[in-house]
């Protein structure tokens, strides 16, 4: 499997998350991986745990092992909310998560996103700004905080449950 690189420009992204070590290093918000495949694996299909290993196989991607651990939680949160790993569905994350609790890096990394879906289907622009504005909601009407959730806690719950408990609504 790759690291998990979502967007277009493997290159960019790399040193992104590289950057977000660095900056986690100097924050002392660096935190050991928390999330172990194998383990995850044995849930039964359905649960938090086991929905994350096969969305990372079914988009060919590996967990984010290092820095932060809201950078650690990123395709964690995918499965939460079930958007994307397309431009757009990354844009709607960062949306959600800034409608769920207010950072200045999710207007950063949706701005640069945006600029992203500029470039490769400007003709999307306007669906693209309603789906966004959708996330935003969705993650205001939420309870959820990023900075508080504890997924290990909740790997063997069933995802619907786990949506349930922080009020994550079915996509509209």
């Amino acid at each position: 499997m790759m690291a998990s690189t979502t967007v277009p420009n493997g290159k960019f992204v790399q040193h992104f998350l590289a950057i977000a070590d660095q900056i986690g290093e100097v924050l002392g918000a660096n935190v050991p991986p928390f999330v172990d495949l194998e383990t995850l694996r044995q849930l039964p299909e359905g649960t938090l745990g086991r929905t994350l290993v096969d969305f990372l196989e079914q988009h060919n991607l590996s967990p984010l092992t290092s820095g932060p651990r809201r950078k650690q939680l990123h395709d964690s949160v995918h499965v939460l909310t079930g958007y994307g790993t397309d431009p757009i569905g990354e844009a709607e994350e960062q949306a959600f998560l800034l409608g769920a609790k207010f950072n200045p890096i999710q207007i950063l990394l949706g701005l640069g996103l945006l600029h992203v879906i500029q470039r490769q289907s400007p003709e999307r622009q306007p669906k693209v700004h309603q789906r966004l504005w959708r996330a935003y909601r969705r993650g205001r009407a939420s309870c959820f905080d990023i900075d508080a959730w504890q997924p290990e806690e909740q790997w063997h719950l069933p995802l619907v449950q786990v949506q349930a408990i922080f009020q994550v609504s079915k996509m509209s």
